[in-house]
């Protein structure tokens, strides 16, 4: 293999285990004399073509074991759009420090900015390695049971959901519905796991609505209003990317990214939970709230999961692995293993040819017929990811006779 210097950086928004994985990558370039030198992209590739970078190999094990359990983004991040002006910059960078082994932390576009970069460097002659780790709370990237990430952020919004519920449940005479909003542009996966919240029939949530069904507001107000006539109150979850029949997002939101996509949360100052919480309180007459958690799921570290940690280490480690023995244009995978009724999960690899910016949708039969809850499958497939969250006490109905 290439003697050389190795470069790792972090894109998009943060999870509350991307810096395990960060972790992981500064723990496995010790292995391989080949490896030189560890960088650390200094806000994502925007830094890099700047030469904002920092030099990972002088940091200590305190350094690295600390980040395994610290929140946002510890490099600093990027939502820069690579173009093809970029790629000769790029190249000069990566010639003058001599970087041969590159890893990028991130999601469906970030996997696509690798698999250009190392296109271009082979086109170019340049022998370069590049190997994608896996993030995102949204859990849409391709050819991954999950990404690391996901189970943290759907274990925040599970215990929201949760607590918000006995909170609402407890107050019906005076509101009768509460709406919660989750990231999820294209995927409802962080919607459907608020499930996880629901121990008895009356428990919150009592109706999700996910990106992958059209929203019918007529629907949903008689879905609304059936809960209200048994429990006296409702529970919704809708993700921020629903969208109505001809397309235009529920939000209302109109600004997009620069990668082209929707702003759907505040950051376009759009809200579905506002507009559902509008279309409740008009046309039912009644009182209520919504509650957008946005980014704080991203960054919760007071909520992961420690397996969720451990796996986005194991992630860092693995994608080091694979380029020190000439694997690139590769993105780390975790596949589920179902043995003698256990699940388990183990590594594997994904081109970044079939990850790059496409999004992985939830299947059609994880969500009920009436696209208003999810289904048994669902459970099936988010149960080995997320422990089982508290059972609160409740009163007994016992009622005082004379």
């Amino acid at each position: 293999m290439i003697k050389g210097n190795a470069i790792v950086g972090q894109s998009g928004g943060p999870t509350s285990v991307i810096n395990s994985s960060l972790a992981g990558v500064m723990s496995a370039v010790a292995k391989y004399d080949h490896i030189e030198n560890l960088y650390g992209m200094h806000f994502g590739v925007e830094g890099f073509m700047n030469e904002d970078l920092w030099d990972l190999s002088a940091q200590s094990d305190s350094v690295i074991e600390g980040l395994r359990t610290t929140p946002s983004s510890a490099l600093g991040s990027t939502r820069h759009k690579v173009c093809t002006e970029d790629f000769p910059r790029i190249l000069e960078v990566l010639k003058k420090f001599n970087i041969r082994y590159f890893f990028l932390i991130g999601g469906n576009d970030t996997m696509d900015t690798i698999h250009r970069i190392e296109e271009y460097c082979s086109s170019s002659g340049y022998e370069l390695y590049g190997v994608g780790i896996p993030k995102t709370v949204d859990n849409d990237l391709y050819g991954t049971d999950h990404t690391p990430g996901f189970a943290s952020a759907a274990r925040y919004n599970a215990l929201s959901v949760q607590q918000a519920g006995a909170l609402a449940r407890d107050m019906k005479k005076v509101d009768q519905f509460v709406v919660y909003q989750t990231i999820g542009r294209d995927a409802g996966w962080l919607a459907a796991a608020t499930v996880m919240a629901k121990h008895h029939a009356d428990d919150g949530p009592h109706l999700i609505y996910c990106p992958e069904r059209v929203f019918d507001g007529d629907k949903f107000l008689k879905d609304a209003k059936k809960c209200i006539e048994k429990y006296g109150w409702v529970s919704v979850v809708v993700s921020e990317g629903l969208k109505y029949a001809d397309g235009s997002p529920v939000s209302a939101a109109e600004d997009s990214d620069k990668f082209g996509n929707t702003e759907f949360g505040a950051m376009g100052g759009a809200s579905v939970g506002m507009s559902v919480h509008r279309i409740l309180s008009k046309k039912l007459g009644l009182r209520g709230e919504f509650q957008i958690t946005e980014s704080l799921i991203m960054s919760a570290i007071d909520r992961a999961i420690p397996e969720d940690l451990q796996r986005a280490f194991d992630c860092g480690e693995k994608a080091v692995d694979l380029a020190a023995q000439g694997k690139s244009a590769v993105m780390v995978t975790v596949e589920r293993v179902e043995s003698d009724g256990m699940i388990t999960f183990q590594y594997g690899t994904a081109p970044l040819s079939s990850v790059a910016v496409r999004a992985k949708s939830m299947p059609d039969d994880y969500i009920n017929e009436e696209g208003n809850f999810v289904t048994d499958k669902f459970l099936d497939y988010i149960k080995p990811l997320i422990p089982e969250l508290p059972r609160y006490t409740r009163l007994e109905e016992k009622y005082v006779e004379i």
